[in-house]
């Protein structure tokens, strides 16, 4: 057995401010195989993209690790100096963004980007790199890619663009790819085009893959295994199937109840009500008490810690096993 291709282990991200230190990712551990997707879902504020961000080392200041490693087949990169950690980034690990204009620039033909990447990272000559260009761009679906290789981002559509990006970040055959949000500005049936493209792409390259969303029905469709994010930590993580059919956390099983089916069921869709917390204003003991229908004494005192439930590891008192005086 391979040890798993990215393995987090008690990460947290804080920012100092002139009122204290924010913790914006608090104590969370998740390992990723090769060819695993691991899905992380949770609402806006949650540290979802934080953590993504921590594990490419693109915390922008004063945002720093303030605790835990990040470690890459076994080799730890999150101590990293810049230039060691840049020489990692696009070699190793590959990105998705959610606006492909961000990863593109604007003023260079996608070909010569993507010529470029491949010549910084791999030994590769000037005619090897634009035959593989072409290679990629036909892979993640352009058609006509020798022609489009010498295309601007701009003469692309928004879906299009983001299978350049994909195409981009696979160049250098990375071990892991973080996707952060990478369909949510396309519109549905482009969305499951990009979705099928990432699984096939991956299972055939054993890429690691960390997909950032906020949208549960592509997490279904697109991972293995999912973590469900709540104030900086995971509420749960475990196999899609057991998450979506038997949620255990409070968290996720509104989660689950928020989303419309199509068997047309009489039943009201599940409300969460307030809001996620301000990281000015995480209550104690368990992040989520304020807005669980299922709180008790010891949720306003204690953090939990996670526990199996099942195939599951699942932070909350209810799950846990021992028994505890005031439990309902």
């Amino acid at each position: 057995m391979t040890g798993p291709v990215l393995s987090v282990r008690n990460l947290r991200v804080e920012f100092p401010t002139r009122h204290g230190t924010l913790r914006a990712v608090d104590d969370i551990s998740f390992d990723i195989a090769a060819g695993e997707v691991l899905g992380v879902v949770g609402e806006s504020g949650a540290g979802k993209s934080m953590t993504g961000t921590a594990v490419i080392g693109l915390l922008e200041p004063p945002g720093r690790i303030a605790g835990g490693e990040v470690r890459l087949k076994g080799q730890r990169i999150d101590n990293l100096a810049g230039e060691a950690l840049r020489r990692i980034r696009g070699r190793r690990i590959g990105m998705v963004f959610q606006d492909p204009l961000t990863s593109l620039n604007p003023l260079y033909r996608v070909g010569e980007q993507i010529i470029e990447t491949m010549r910084t990272h791999l030994p590769m000559s000037e005619a090897q790199a634009r035959r593989r260009a072409i290679e990629l761009l036909s892979e993640v679906g352009i058609q006509g890619a020798s022609d489009r290789l010498d295309s601007y981002p701009h003469q692309f559509s928004g879906g299009m663009r983001q299978r350049v990006v994909l195409a981009l970040a696979l160049c250098a055959e990375p071990e892991l790819i973080v996707a952060d949000e990478p369909t949510t500005a396309l519109d549905v049936s482009i969305q499951a085009q990009i979705i099928q493209l990432i699984k096939r792409l991956c299972r055939e390259r054993g890429t690691a893959v960390m997909l950032i969303t906020h949208d549960m029905g592509v997490i279904a469709e697109t991972a293995d295994r999912v973590a469900v994010m709540y104030a900086g930590r995971i509420a749960e993580i475990g196999q899609v199937a057991d998450v979506v059919q038997r949620p255990s956390h409070p968290y996720t099983k509104g989660l689950m109840g928020s989303i419309p089916t199509l068997e047309g069921s009489e039943t009201r869709l599940v409300q969460i009500p307030g809001s996620m917390p301000r990281l000015t204003a995480i209550p104690q003991g368990c992040a989520f008490n304020p807005r669980c229908p299922q709180a008790f004494a010891r949720c306003f005192l204690e953090q939990p810690a996670a526990v199996f439930v099942g195939r599951s590891e699942v932070a909350c008192w209810l799950a846990s096993a021992t028994p505890v005086q005031g439990t309902p």
